[in-house]
């Protein structure tokens, strides 16, 4: 059984999909879309790292430095999984998806996407989160894997839903954005209702 399957985060694999692959970074390769998803304002405020224009800083060396010193160590990273979200078609890093915040002991696992703007609207959100909660559950052994989409992503929490992902609650004014309060959205899937229909809920039987 997959749950008593070791969980290696130190292997970091590469993922091949029909229209997109994920990989470890390559950073001089990727930095560009990268520093563009930093830089992006929508990204910043739909994953709640930005309360609003306000806190944005510049980008500057020394943020160029920390960009470069966390894509650069992510294939050191003995208890989570970063990869880029590639497109087949171009070889060209549109995002990245990731599996965080490990619970060894109850073999779970926080997942997140992000992607810039030539990979949204065409399925790779979906796709990419198919391949790596599928290396989750096959290749890590985990039972459960969740996320939190905040109430004004609407687009993001379709996709999740295309791939599997049931919401299971709510944490109610999570964030403060430009002075109004956001509820986040906690989605999961486990493992037999992985199983069951391997990220294509709407063609399971039963």
């Amino acid at each position: 059984m997959s749950d008593h399957l070791q969980a290696d985060f130190s292997v970091k694999p590469t993922l091949v999909g029909e229209r997109v692959l994920l990989r470890p970074f390559l950073l001089d390769q990727d930095a560009p879309v990268l520093r563009s998803l930093l830089q992006d304002p929508e990204v910043g405020r739909l994953t709640g790292s930005s309360h609003g224009p306000a806190d944005r800083e510049p980008w500057d060396e020394a943020a160029e430095e920390r960009m470069r010193a966390w894509y650069g160590t992510r294939h050191e990273q003995a208890d989570r999984l970063d990869l880029a979200v590639v497109e087949r078609a171009t070889g060209a890093c549109v995002g990245e998806a990731v599996l965080n915040e490990w619970d060894s002991g109850n073999h779970s696992c926080n997942f997140r996407i992000a992607l810039a703007e030539a990979g949204q609207g065409q399925g790779f959100g979906s796709e990419a989160a198919r391949l790596i909660v599928g290396y989750g559950f096959a290749g890590l052994g985990l039972h459960r894997i969740s996320l939190g989409v905040f109430a004004f992503n609407p687009r993001a929490r379709r996709a999740y839903e295309k791939a599997g992902f049931v919401v299971e609650g709510v944490r109610r004014d999570a964030l403060l954005y430009e002075d109004v309060w956001v509820d986040d959205i906690v989605m999961s899937i486990l493992a037999p209702e992985w199983e069951r229909h391997h990220g294509h809920p709407e063609t399971a039987q039963g």
